[in-house]
C-alpha cells in the first residue's frame, strides 16, 4: 500500500461511494485510502458516512505518536521505525504533519522527502497534511484519518507532528504511545523541565546520540523522571539514546514501545486512552457543529441583536449566551 497522494485515474479519483472506497482501502488500494483522506480533510458532506463505514474496524492499530523540536530528526526515526516494523511484517501506516502556508494553506511536504525509502512498498502508506492553522501540532483531521489508517488494515500508525514546543502536547491525547524526541546541544533538557513535555513522553528518545553532551542530556531527564510523582505500578518513561541517520538505537525504541504496550494492556490503560480519545473526538464533532449554528445566526438577526443589546448594557453576556444557546436549541 505504497504512497499515492493523488489517487490518480479511475473510478476512485472523484469517487464519493464510501462502501466501494472503505472495500477497495480494505484490500489495500492506496488512491482510495487516499480519496478517503482527502475527503476526510476536505470535510465532505459525506464525512458522517465514512465514519460510520470505518467504525467497525476502530481500535486494531497501535497509534505511535512521534513529538518533539524541529531539528531533533522526527522524520529520519520514523522511516527507520518504518523499516523496523515492516521487518516485523506489520503494515504500517505514516500521517506526517507539515506546517502550512498562513497564505494558501499547503504543506511542503518535506516529512514525506525523507521517507522515500518506502515510497514502493505496498505494506507501508504515508501522507502529509497539511496542519493548515491548527495548533497543537498535528491537523485537525488527524484523529479520522487514524481511522481511516485503521480500517486499511494498518497494524501501526506512526503519527509525526509539526516541529512542537512545551505548549503544543495534543499528540499524547491521540496516541497509545508517545515518543518525544530530544538532542543534545539544542537546549533540550531545559525544555525537558517543563511539565508539558515531561508529561506526554511515554518514551524519550535522545537523538543524534554521536553528539557532545548526550550524558548531561540523558542525565537531566533521568533525573526529571526520578522528580514525578508516580503511584504504585505507574508507568515510569524510558529514556532511549538513537542515531536515526545511521539506524542505531531503533531496535531499542521499538523495544521501549514494546514494554509500553504491555504495560498498557496489563493495567487497562489502553482502553481508558482509547477511550478518552473517543470522548475528545465527540467533544470536537459536537463543538464543530455548535459552531456552525452560531455562524448561520451572523447571517440573520438574532446574534447581531444580543450583541447590541450587550453592548448598550441593557443584557449582560451571559444572559445572551443562553438565549443564543435556547434559541439553538440547545
Amino acid at each position: 500500500m505504497s504512497d499515492v497522494t493523488n489517487p490518480g485515474p479511475g473510478p476512485v479519483r472523484r469517487s464519493r461511494d464510501v462502501p466501494l472506497l472503505v472495500e477497495r482501502a480494505r484490500a489495500g488500494d492506496p488512491r482510495a485510502v487516499a480519496r478517503l483522506i482527502t475527503l476526510v480533510e476536505s470535510g465532505d458532506e459525506v464525512l458522517p458516512r465514512v465514519a460510520a463505514a470505518l467504525a467497525p474496524y476502530a481500535g486494531h492499530a497501535q497509534v505511535v505518536g512521534l513529538t518533539g523540536s524541529p531539528g531533533v530528526g522526527k522524520s529520519t526515526t520514523t522511516n527507520e521505525l518504518v523499516r523496523a516494523l515492516r521487518a516485523r511484517g506489520h503494515r504500517v501506516g505514516v500521517l506526517a504533519i507539515d506546517p502550512s502556508s498562513p497564505f494558501t494553506g499547503g504543506a511542503i511536504l518535506g516529512d514525506r522527502v525523507r521517507m522515500q525509502d518506502h515510497a514502493t512498498d505496498p505494506g507501508v502508506y504515508i501522507r502529509s497534511m497539511s496542519s493548515r492553522g491548527h495548533l497543537g501540532g498535528l491537523s485537525a483531521a488527524t484523529p479520522q484519518a487514524v481511522r481511516v489508517l485503521e480500517g486499511a488494515g494498518c497494524d501501526v500508525v506512526l503519527v509525526e507532528t509539526v516541529g512542537v514546543g512545551q505548549a503544543e502536547v495534543e499528540v499524547a491525547s491521540l496516541a497509545d504511545t508517545t515518543l518525544v524526541l530530544l538532542a543534545p546541544g539544542m537546549g533540550d533538557a531545559i525544555q525537558a523541565v517543563k511539565a508539558g513535555i515531561l508529561e506526554i513522553a511515554d518514551v524519550f528518545v535522545v537523538n543524534k546520540a554521536d553528539r557532545d553532551g548526550v550524558d548531561a542530556t540523558v542525565r537531566d531527564i533521568q533525573g526529571m523522571i526520578a522528580l514525578g510523582e508516580r503511584g504504585p505500578g505507574e508507568w515510569r518513561p524510558q529514556v532511549v539514546r538513537a542515531i536515526a541517520a545511521r539506524a542505531e538505537g531503533i531496535d531499542d525504541i521499538a523495544a521501549a514501545i514494546d514494554k509500553h504496550r504491555d504495560w498498557l494492556e496489563q493495567h487497562d490503560e489502553l482502553r481508558r486512552r482509547r477511550e478518552a480519545r473517543a470522548a475528545a473526538e465527540i467533544e470536537a464533532i459536537a463543538l464543530g457543529a455548535l459552531r456552525a449554528k452560531i455562524g448561520s445566526l451572523r447571517d440573520g438577526t438574532q446574534l447581531p441583536s444580543l450583541a447590541a443589546k450587550v453592548a448598550e448594557g441593557t443584557l449582560d453576556p451571559y444572559a445572551a449566551a443562553d438565549e443564543l444557546l435556547t434559541q439553538l436549541g440547545t
